[in-house]
């Protein structure tokens, strides 16, 4: 049998690459004149640019990470932070224009669409080209629209919510992200409304030497529940590209938000994304989280236990091949007593990849009663692969339940041989194993949903035995 490496086959959709068209194209830098073109170009409110504006001054302040991979090849001199591509929003399919169609017809959003969802955004490097919702959720009261629409449509709910779970001064690529953010998803599920089949916005960086910074708001009010899908992906590029998003989440007392995103980004992507939630009384979110592509990873989303009996899950795993430096984690803060969290995390790394986790879980002293469950298992396939566990457990009572488990390791030849003696090939027999560690996690990911996702996860675990 053939062995078949993962660079063989793993980009061959995602490499798809249009002409660098646009309709307008930012000057490179960051400076007070760009973030003031943006804002006039977004047609801003005022406390918006003044948002804005803000940021960048906060931007200008805060340093570089001082841990974790070494982000020094980013020059914001040559990124272009916004790109407006040769179209407007649509809310057909067929009015998108045909080379922007071609592409996300390629990677199975607009099939995914019509099988199993129940709404979809697609955006397009800085703007979303398509949006669509089902009717039956517009009559119960669920607001599902790009972000710019939403802070002119919404503005006071848009203006209480908006960088509130993650403020501007979070770190410098937060500030970076507000002072020049464009693009996004803005969902309200109201009081009790159940949304019972998902939502999914999906993002493709087409542009060279560009960043992608989309925000993403999701409100759940009380009694509510929702399953928001988000996936992206871009072609290969020489140079450097940026994403540094922002994901905001609250859920309401006694609601229930299961977030879901791949990111599958390509390998010269520095992807620094930020991703937050606030969980109320008796409310619960879910992460699931999967981490392909991108040259370099630093992505660690929180839950904040904000309300009494507030709970969270985080079901997450990476994928580090040559030349990928993926350093991801999850944060848990309990703020209130009988709290729990549950986090599961997995890595593979080949081929000289690294795979690091970071972690945080702090029990402050009056979230008494809580519980914390931590497990991470990182499999390395190779001699000159590299996986690290960095966990921080801050625990500031007694009066509570925590474990922490961790394990690294290489496949098990005893374990190759055995099922050898089986009949297996080896090569069957690494993927048998592979895909057997990767199955807690893959199995929480909606590849149903969405064609992209199951391509992925099937290709790189596939390629993962060259």
């Amino acid at each position: 049998m053939k062995k078949i490496n993962i660079e063989e086959i793993n980009r061959n959709i995602y490499n798809i690459k249009n002409k660098d068209e646009y309709d307008f194209k930012i000057k490179k830098g960051l400076t007070k004149e760009i973030v003031e073109e943006i804002s006039k170009q977004k047609d801003d409110p005022e406390w918006m640019k003044e948002l804005r504006l803000k940021a960048l001054e906060t931007y200008n302040k805060l340093e570089l990470p001082t841990w974790g991979p070494d982000i020094s090849e980013l020059d914001m001199d040559e990124i272009a932070t916004y790109v407006r591509p040769k179209t407007k929003l649509n809310n057909t399919w067929e009015d998108v224009p045909e080379d922007i169609k071609n592409t996300f017809d390629k990677l199975g959003i607009p099939e995914a669409e019509k099988r199993s969802l129940a709404g979809v955004g697609a955006q397009y490097d800085s703007e979303v080209v398509y949006h669509s919702m089902k009717e039956e959720l517009m009559k119960q009261g669920v607001i599902y629209t790009d972000m710019e629409s939403a802070v002119k449509k919404y503005p006071e709910l848009v203006k209480q919510h908006f960088m509130k779970c993650v403020p501007i001064n979070d770190h410098k690529f937060v500030a970076l992200h507000a002072a020049v953010w464009s693009g996004g998803s803005f969902v309200y599920v109201p009081k009790g409304v159940k949304v019972d089949i998902p939502l999914q916005s999906y993002f493709r960086l087409n542009s060279p030497e560009s960043g992608q910074f989309e925000h993403t708001l999701i409100i759940v009010d009380e009694g509510a529940s929702l399953h928001f899908i988000e996936g992206c992906s871009a072609p290969k590029y020489n140079k450097v590209n940026l994403h540094a998003g922002c994901v905001e989440l609250y859920v309401k007392e006694n609601a229930y938000l299961r977030y879901s995103t791949i990111e599958n980004w390509s390998k010269n992507m520095l992807n620094l994304n930020t991703k937050k939630a606030i969980v109320e009384k008796n409310a619960q979110v879910d992460w699931v989280t999967g981490s392909f592509g991108s040259k370099i990873s630093m992505l660690y989303p929180m839950s904040i236990l904000n309300g009494e009996g507030a709970k969270t899950e985080y079901t997450g795993i990476s994928f580090a091949g040559e030349g990928q430096n993926l350093d991801n984690g999850f944060k848990v803060i309990h703020n209130n007593k009988n709290t729990s969290s549950v986090v599961n995390a997995k890595s593979i790394s080949k081929n000289g990849g690294k795979c690091t986790y970071r972690s945080l879980v702090r029990i402050n002293e009056n979230a008494k009663n809580s519980k914390s469950i931590v497990s991470c298992d990182s499999l390395m396939l190779d001699d000159i692969s590299m996986s690290d566990t960095i966990p921080v457990n801050d625990i500031r009572t007694d009066d509570v339940e925590f474990s922490h488990e961790a394990k690294i390791g290489k496949i098990s030849d005893k374990a190759i041989f055995y099922l050898m003696s089986r009949g297996l090939s080896e090569e069957d027999a690494k993927a048998m194993i592979v895909r057997g560690f990767a199955y807690p996690i893959s199995k929480e990911l909606p590849v149903e949903y969405a064609v992209e996702m199951n391509n992925l996860i099937n290709l790189e675990l596939e390629g993962a035995i060259g």
